[in-house]
């Protein structure tokens, strides 16, 4: 019965001293993002990178989903005679439901995928070390 007690003691330690190292690291972030020398055009530039340069892969990708509702609706409407409804089932299914959602995973993927790339080859070209340890961490 003991070590149960001492079990669960070890595991809430554990969680306290994880979520006050996630406090302070917020802490941290947050002074930082007010603190002098201001670094506007880093910031502007990933806005730029991850928004802006994704926008062409959301309109694809919202063009062919809006075609292929579309035409799963149709046959589903013509069934009722309600065939001048699907341009407002098509719009109203996109714009609201998957709209945020492909939106979200086009831009997860497209600008995580370059992130991604970008990380390993500055990990391949020794620009960073992503071994623990090495620093004293």
């Amino acid at each position: 019965m003991m070590r149960f007690f001492e079990k669960l003691g070890a595991d809430v330690l554990y969680q306290v001293n994880q979520i006050g190292r996630m406090g302070i690291f917020l802490f941290y972030s947050a002074i930082s993002i007010v603190m002098p020398p201001y670094k506007v055009f880093p910031v502007v530039k990933q806005i730029y990178h991850i928004g802006a340069r994704s926008v062409f892969v959301i309109l694809f990708t919202g063009v062919f989903t809006g075609m292929v509702l579309g035409l799963q609706g149709y046959n589903t409407l013509s069934k009722f005679g309600a065939e001048g409804l699907l341009g407002t089932a098509v719009a109203l299914s996109l714009i609201r439901e998957l709209g945020p959602v492909m939106a979200a995973l086009m831009v997860t993927g497209r600008a995580g995928s370059a992130i991604c790339a970008e990380i390993g080859i500055m990990r391949i070209s020794e620009q960073i070390d992503g071994r623990p340890g090495v620093h004293g961490y």
